[in-house]
């Protein structure tokens, strides 16, 4: 009898950010395969006779491939019991949860997944910011920093991220948002528009930069940080 699947958001790194249901399905494990920023202190919730598999991707670090990944976890839930894949964030924010969905369907195995804080969300409420506002900042846009190759994604809408009553969260953005930003720039977005690297959002290494999107490219360029990081800029970035 095939095993069940619990794909189980973590949040930003903080364990008191998890949810009730995902400290529950930790707890019940028989096996974990979490990703490097879901290591840590949010392990110490898995039962101790469970099986921990680290399969996390990490830029510019030697990673497992996303077919491994699947096939791996397909393999353990075949096996039977309770398997949790135990993912940073939020499970289906950039975090290639379909693709492992899509191999265990096709292996007639089911599965749960259970939401999280994503890391905006978190960045912003370190800030002590909201990410919306009537009239000033009416919409909200998450984006990718990267595509498979890890450059700049091309089919990007650049009108509707240099939007000014936006606010904008950049996963995965450190490596392209220079030319990003200049491609913003050009398309009408204030060089002065507020902006905010974040970086270990929720976690001891936590550290919030304020600054513009024209003095980020510098800055950023100049930051030797390895903390996974987020570029979130809108009209709210710059308030205290």
């Amino acid at each position: 009898m095939s095993g069940f699947v619990s794909f189980v958001s973590s949040g930003p790194g903080d364990p008191e950010l998890l949810t009730l249901k995902a400290l529950d399905r930790l707890k019940s494990a028989d096996a974990v395969l979490y990703d490097d920023l879901s290591a840590g202190p949010i392990l110490d919730h898995v039962g101790p006779d469970a099986d921990l598999v680290g399969v996390g991707k990490r830029a510019g670090r030697p990673s497992p491939k996303q077919d491994h990944v699947s096939r791996l976890l397909v393999d353990y839930a075949s096996q039977g019991g309770r398997i949790v894949r135990l993912k940073s964030g939020d499970a289906g924010v950039f975090g290639r949860l379909e693709e492992e969905t899509t191999a265990l369907r096709a292996a007639g195995i089911k599965f749960e997944i259970i939401p999280g804080v994503t890391a905006a969300s978190a960045a912003a409420a370190a800030a002590g910011i909201p990410l919306t506002r009537r009239l000033t900042a009416r919409r909200l846009q998450f984006v990718t920093g990267h595509d498979v190759t890890g450059a700049l994604p091309e089919e990007l809408n650049i009108a509707a991220l240099a939007d000014p009553e936006a606010t904008t969260a950049i996963y995965m953005g450190r490596r392209t948002f220079a030319k990003l930003a200049q491609r913003l720039i050009d398309a009408g977005l204030p060089e002065d528009m507020p902006a905010m690297l974040a970086q270990g959002v929720s976690t001891p290494e936590q550290s919030l930069h304020r600054s513009t999107m024209a003095a980020l490219v510098d800055e950023i360029d100049a930051n030797t940080s390895d903390a996974p990081g987020l570029i979130l800029f809108g009209p709210l970035a710059d308030e205290d």
